[in-house]
């Protein structure tokens, strides 16, 4: 296992660590973590260096916490535990939270203590004023030893963030797919800020098969590893956090991060050039304005577009079904499939690319639909 600094909080931390948000649940009314499962493969990972976890209130519905807690006993000295505040605006709500995470994690304090889903607006809004407050008197009482965030927002927003100089380190999205915080993060590394990266595999995108990806490195056959290795290579962040849900993805992600070096900067390069063009491609069908909104049929124009580009661009196929499948079924993926448009033309007059919407979604219904 290789380690990193963690900017300025003196913490050496493995490039490598254990996002317990997808951990594997119980089948049943009540769906829990399936601790026979889920221990071994954090204490394997424990084993083989890795010294982060991270967790949250909600996450694995709301039992992630306790069964971290159950893996640190006889690691907690050895790992760098993470977890998260949501609550921004009731103080007794945001001490009730902090109390709640020290009792299920059963730990007296916890190192990383995140803003979860910081903003700029929120920081400006709330952070100031109130919650970065609560943070610093729950640091001065030792109950928690670094002040941090996990971010919410744009590069021009991460990049304040940074020069007000307040969180120790930041969790952010960053991957192949998104790249547009490298700016951000750059200046984060300049002025000792940690940067932890989460989704490194895209959300799982980049867990699909893909022969459009698998081919961008010779020697490198799996899409997720390309993944992986182009984040650490990435000097400017300290640590890839990934979502592990088996044993076998533990192990895979273990074989990376045990090297020093991930990509060269010719991969780097040739990687960006590639996707450069991808990106160009994907743009030529439909940049996602959302100006076609809102369809009368209520049709998720920009959703199923951002589907099919998986798909027909970077070869994500499986993605794009899946993705397409549950649009309409989850409150945050709302609208209605390509098969509702009734042709009216409402969106093609809006358009500024003067797309023909209504071929294409006929086009995407065809090749998103699972058969």
């Amino acid at each position: 296992m290789q380690y990193r600094e963690l900017g300025r909080t003196g913490l050496r931390v493995s490039q490598l660590g254990f996002g317990a948000m997808r951990l594997p649940m119980t089948e049943g009314e009540t769906p829990r973590v399936d601790r026979a499962l889920a221990i071994p493969m954090i204490h394997r990972a424990f084993e083989a260096g890795v010294n982060y976890i991270d967790t949250a209130v909600g996450y694995c519905h709301q039992d992630s916490q306790r069964v971290v807690g159950e893996a640190l006993k006889g690691w907690r000295d050895r790992v760098v535990l993470s977890t998260k505040n949501h609550e921004y605006a009731d103080e007794k709500a945001w001490w009730t939270n902090l109390e709640n995470s020290l009792e299920r994690l059963d730990v007296p304090f916890i190192d990383i203590y995140n803003h979860h889903g910081l903003t700029w607006q929120r920081y400006v809004t709330d952070v100031e004023p109130r919650a970065g407050k609560w943070m610093q008197a729950a640091k001065e009482q030792g109950l928690i030893k670094h002040i941090c965030c996990s971010w919410h927002d744009g590069n021009d927003s991460l990049k304040k963030i940074v020069a007000s100089g307040y969180p120790a380190s930041i969790t952010l999205q960053y991957n192949m797919l998104d790249r547009q915080l490298e700016e951000g993060i750059d200046a984060a590394q300049a002025a000792g800020i940690g940067v932890v990266v989460m989704g490194p595999v895209g959300g799982g995108r980049l867990g699909a098969t893909s022969p459009v990806l698998a081919e961008l490195i010779p020697g490198i056959e799996h899409v997720p590893e390309l993944a992986l290795r182009f984040v650490l290579s990435n000097p400017a962040i300290t640590m890839a956090l990934s979502g592990m849900s088996t044993l076998r993805q533990v192990e895979e992600n273990l074989a990376v991060a045990a090297d020093a070096i991930s990509l060269s900067e010719a991969d780097n390069t040739a990687i960006a050039a590639h996707l450069v063009q991808l990106k160009k491609m994907a743009d030529l069908y439909c940049s996602g304005c959302g100006y076609c909104l809102p369809c009368p049929a209520g049709v998720a124009i920009p959703r199923i577009f951002e589907m099919f580009n998986l798909g027909r661009v970077y070869g994500l196929w499986d993605v794009a079904q899946q993705g397409y499948e549950v649009t309409g079924k989850v409150p945050w993926f709302p609208g209605n499939h390509a098969d509702a448009c009734t042709e009216c033309g409402a969106c093609e007059d809006k358009c500024p690319q003067k797309l023909p919407i209504r071929a294409q979604l006929q086009e995407a219904h065809g090749a998103l639909t699972v058969k």
